[in-house]
C-alpha cells in the first residue's frame, strides 16, 4: 500500500492526502487571485476537480475550511479551501470523521489569523494486508507570531487525538501526516505520542521538508507519524520535482 502526496513522479499511490486545496465556481478562469494587502498570490482555481480528473479510479473527499474572495482580475470569484483525501476505489472506506481541530467554518472570508483548521480522518480496508488501516491529515494552524508552541496548537493537537479517537479502534495501524505547522519539538508530539504514533521525519534524518520555493528560516513542517505495527517498506522526503514549497512525503508499508 503506497500512501504519498507526490502524483507527478510516477507513484502510483492508493491514498493521497493533500493541503490547501482551492475549489471554485462561477470562473472558468485556470487561475486566480488570492489579496490580501500588498500580498497577491495565485491559486489554482478548479484544483479539486482538475486532480479528480487525474484520478478517475480514486473516491475525491473535499473538506473546506472557508469560502472567501479570489479574484478574476477585478472579478470576485467566491472559492472554498481546505483539505482533499483521494483513495483508490479498491480500498472500501469503511469509516471516516471530518471536524475542526481550530475554530469552525468561515462561509463569510478566509477569517483572521490563525484561521480555522480541519482534519480528516478515515478507515480503509485493505484487501492484500486482510486488515484494516486508520489514516488522517490535517493542515495545522498558522500564527503570525511562527510555529512554536502555543495554547491554540495545544487544544488544536487535543482536538485531533479526539478525531482520531472516533475512528481509529486502537487495535490496527494508524498513520497520521500533514502540514503542522509545528517545529520537530512540539508538544503536539506528546499528544500524539498517547496513541503510540512516532515520527518518521526527524528520526529518519530529514532536516528539511520545504523545497527552494521557500526562503524563511524554520524549514520543518510536514510529518508522518506511525504508530509501531505499520510495516514501513519505504519513507521518503521527496525533493524532486519540485510542484510547491512544500516536499511530498511518500510512504510505502506493507
Amino acid at each position: 500500500m503506497h500512501r504519498s502526496w507526490n502524483i507527478s513522479q510516477g507513484v502510483d499511490a492508493d491514498v493521497l492526502c493533500l493541503q490547501e486545496i482551492v475549489r471554485s465556481s462561477g470562473s472558468s478562469a485556470d487561475w486566480l487571485l488570492y489579496r490580501a494587502g500588498d500580498v497577491e498570490l495565485p491559486q489554482r482555481a478548479h484544483l479539486f476537480d482538475e486532480i479528480c480528473t487525474l484520478l478517475p479510479g480514486y473516491d475525491g473527499f473535499f473538506c473546506p475550511t472557508a469560502c472567501g474572495e479570489l479574484f478574476d482580475g477585478e472579478r470576485v470569484v467566491l472559492s472554498q479551501f481546505g483539505l482533499a483525501t483521494f483513495v483508490r476505489r479498491s480500498f472500501p472506506v469503511i469509516g471516516q470523521a471530518l471536524g475542526f481541530v481550530h475554530g469552525a467554518f468561515s462561509h463569510r472570508g478566509w477569517g483572521a489569523h490563525p484561521r480555522a483548521r480541519n482534519a480528516h480522518c478515515i478507515r480503509l480496508f485493505d484487501q492484500k494486508a486482510g486488515a484494516a488501516v486508520t489514516i488522517a491529515h490535517m493542515h495545522g494552524l498558522r500564527e503570525l507570531n511562527g510555529k512554536a508552541d502555543s495554547p491554540a496548537r495545544h487544544a488544536q493537537a487535543e482536538a485531533l487525538v479526539s478525531l482520531i479517537e472516533e475512528v481509529w479502534p486502537g487495535n490496527e495501524r494508524l498513520i497520521v501526516c500533514g502540514d503542522f505547522n509545528v517545529l520537530p519539538d512540539s508538544a503536539t508530539f506528546r499528544s500524539l505520542g498517547r496513541l503510540g504514533l512516532s515520527d518518521l521525519v526527524v528520526s529518519h534524518g530529514h532536516s528539511d521538508t520545504r523545497t527552494s520555493h521557500y526562503s524563511k528560516d524554520g524549514r520543518f513542517a510536514d510529518y508522518m507519524l506511525v504508530t509501531e505495527d505499520v510495516d514501513v517498506i519505504r519513507f521518503d522526503v521527496v525533493k524532486q520535482p519540485e510542484i510547491s514549497d512544500h516536499r511530498p512525503l511518500l510512504l510505502d508499508l506493507r
